[in-house]
């Protein structure tokens, strides 16, 4: 009786190729996966967030020192600028700082700016602030109006009396340019920016 291995022999070869192939597309597909995470992760911190800490008691009652901050930075662009009492991420020009700056938006693009009896007046009108701040005790530039470029933007402190802030020479204003995102959660303890430091 003659028996013919070679069938059995083809089928092996086959199957064997076959789970050769899924091996290869598997691995494949993870290596696609996992090259599409790191790209992803990279475009995520290099374009949409970044995380900074502030430093400094300027911003206390919102923001302590050594607070963890995560800066959305998609939220301004060419069109979309920073409204009023948003708080925002920047980077000063031309300056010895080491870190970035963290204040809020008081004074818009156009608009004039001006500190008297310890308040905020813009184009002439006192401004209600729904935050909780102090008094301003030193007006410093402000002391006579501030007529705002289109691209600057006046920002200070919520510690008004112990802020380096637009008022100062050290700071000045804002540029558009300057603008690295908003500052969006505080991380150390969760909370989001733009929640913290309102009045009831």
């Amino acid at each position: 009786m003659n028996f013919d291995f070679s069938y059995d022999l083809d089928y092996d070869r086959k199957e064997h190729r076959s789970r050769i192939i899924k091996t290869i597309f598997r691995l494949f597909f993870w290596l696609v996966l996992v090259a599409g995470a790191i790209v992803g992760g990279w475009a995520v911190t290099r374009y949409c967030v970044e995380k900074t800490k502030m430093v400094g008691k300027s911003m206390e009652g919102a923001l302590n020192d050594g607070d963890s901050i995560l800066i959305n930075m998609l939220s301004y662009n060419d069109e979309d600028i920073p409204e009023r009492f948003d708080v925002i991420v920047f980077e000063k020009n031309g300056k010895e700082h080491s870190y970035y700056g963290i204040r809020r938006v008081i004074g818009l693009p156009g608009e004039t700016v001006q500190i008297k009896n310890g308040f905020v007046y813009i184009n002439g009108e006192r401004l209600e602030e729904p935050i909780n701040v102090e008094p301003m005790v030193v007006a410093g530039l402000a002391e006579n109006e501030i007529k705002l470029d289109s691209d600057e933007f006046f920002v200070l402190g919520d510690n008004r009396n112990n802020s380096e802030d637009s008022r100062f020479t050290s700071m000045g204003n804002v540029l558009k340019e300057e603008i690295i995102g908003r500052a969006w959660l505080r991380l150390n303890q969760f909370g989001i920016v733009s929640k913290m430091n309102l009045k009831d």
